[in-house]
Formats: C-alpha cells, structure tokens, sequence
C-alpha cells in the first residue's frame, strides 16, 4: 500500500504510510517541543489528518518553508521513525545515502523525489486552483 497527496485528479505518489508517518513524527520530535500541531497546527493537525481545505494552503506553505529550514540543521541520526515508537528504526536502519546530510534532504519519496518539495508543489497548485489536498491511500 501508498500513501499519495492528491489535488484535483493530480495523485502524487509519497511512499508507505510509515515513511509519511516518520516526516510528520521527525517534524514534532525535533522542531515542536511542546507536541504534536503545536507550532506547526496547519501541517500536522490538517494535512496529516488527510484532507486540506485551499484557504490553508498558503500558511502550510509557509509551515513547510520553516520546516525546512530548521531540518536542514539537524543530522540524519535525529530521524524519528514512529514518534508513538521511539526506538522503531527506518526499514533500511542506519544505512543511508552519504548523499543525505541532514535531515532537510533525508525524505525522499518513493519516486525519488524531494517530499517537502512535493508537498509544497500540490499545496501551491491548492492554493491556486482552490482546490482541497487529500493524503490518499492506494
């Protein structure tokens, strides 16, 4: 099974729900000290939950943006696989691409592309077209 983020009849493919899982547990376990949704509420308390209202688009772009930001500053050693499962580890354990240096450029979807970009790529067509964002399993 797949998780994908849908707008409009565009799916784009993001990998298992545990890898889209382990984005949203490495958000709040590193950058949210005080829980899940609490700086970032648009993020992990919409999109998360599986659907995005257009009128959101633009702060989730922006919560993105800093996310991105702030990941970039972190090591690869500080992903967070399942926050409720501190000590699950990645299917592929510690053995990465020495092409991944922080956690910005660890999530890579299963189509080999960047996932924050991805989702900033749907949310702006959201945002444009007026359209909800769905997190679809397939």
């Amino acid at each position: 099974m797949a998780v994908g983020i849908k707008v409009g009849c565009i799916t784009d493919e993001i990998g298992t729900p545990d890898f889209f899982h382990a984005f949203f547990s490495t958000v709040s376990a590193n950058l949210e000290v005080n829980g899940w949704g609490t700086r970032f509420p648009i993020l992990m308390g919409k999109l998360y939950q599986g659907r995005l209202e257009p009128n959101f688009a633009d702060i989730a772009i922006m919560e993105l943006r800093q996310i991105q930001r702030e990941l970039c500053c972190l090591t690869p050693d500080k992903v967070v696989w399942d926050i409720e499962s501190r000590s699950k580890l990645p299917p592929w354990g510690e053995e990465i691409s020495p092409d991944i240096r922080s956690l910005g450029d660890y999530f890579i979807t299963s189509t080999g592309r960047d996932l924050i970009s991805t989702l900033i790529e749907a949310l702006e067509d959201a945002s444009t077209n007026l359209k909800s964002v769905l997190v679809v399993e397939y």
